[in-house]
């Protein structure tokens, strides 16, 4: 299916690794022009001349988005460089562990801060570029914003803002008939999913573990599939889609675990 991204400006944080590099390939495929929005110089840098040597275009902004500044300079090297902005993803975060019983005022803050600050500051500094192209935003949150998952306060608080937000900015942005949606990736074998792994004393048997209770092939979802929901919802095949929740996870969140038990 042609998603017509053909030479659509596609910007997306987080972007040189795990489900964002995925999104960045996925646009590349597709024809689009893909903003590599990383904080680390080097892993953006290797992706861009990756995709460089296959004959991709593609842009890379180094970026820390925990400050406002560096989010408007994101935006603004995009224009100056590309002209145009068609589609914001907003990726980047992590789970930070900030809990409730053993965790802190301060730190529950800055955790907001890392994890969502940066979603409003880019869309705000996006917006005038999204109403000229019409564009899209969308917002990639995760399953813990509606299951909870224990130990992460901070970051389960951003994930769930960022759905509300998701909502607020479907219905503020209908005059300009800019579609916000969301995605929600649940158990997804990224390298950060990996080296968590990795802290376990059998990580196989652990996979393992967390792969049984995926209903949909008992098997953790692919970056691509994620990719693949994010670009379907940033093309013109979704042009009716907006202010939804979508949840790529192999019913990982929504169906009853206790069927392969």
């Amino acid at each position: 299916m042609d998603l017509h991204l053909t030479n659509k400006v596609v910007f997306v944080t987080g972007g040189a690794s795990g489900i964002g590099k995925a999104i960045v390939e996925g646009a590349a495929e597709e024809g689009a022009i893909p903003v590599i929005v990383n904080r680390s110089r080097e892993r953006g840098e290797q992706l861009r001349n990756e995709l460089s040597q296959n004959g991709k275009k593609s842009l890379f902004v180094q970026a820390d988005l925990s400050k406002v500044s560096q989010c408007e300079r994101a935006i603004q090297e995009t224009i100056n460089q590309l002209g145009q902005l068609d589609v914001l993803v907003n990726n980047a975060g992590i789970n930070d562990n900030v809990e409730l019983e053993n965790g802190s005022p301060k730190a529950f803050m800055q955790s907001i801060q890392n994890n969502l600050q940066h979603y409003y500051s880019l869309a705000h500094f996006a917006l005038p570029h999204l109403k000229k192209s019409r564009g899209n935003i969308i917002n990639v949150s995760s399953k813990t914003a509606v299951t909870g998952q224990g130990g992460s306060s901070g970051y389960i608080a951003a994930k769930g803002a960022q759905l509300s937000l998701t909502r607020e900015w479907a219905v503020e942005l209908l005059p300009y008939g800019i579609r916000v949606n969301a995605v929600l990736p649940a158990e997804v074998l990224t390298p950060m999913y990996k080296n968590w792994l990795k802290k376990f004393d059998n990580p196989d048997k652990q996979k393992s573990e967390i792969e049984r209770r995926i209903p949909l092939e008992q098997r953790m979802t692919t970056p691509q599939e994620i990719a693949d929901t994010v670009l379907f919802l940033a093309s013109d095949r979704a042009s009716h889609t907006t202010g939804q929740y979508l949840f790529p996870d192999g019913g990982y969140t929504h169906l009853d675990r206790a069927i392969h038990s």
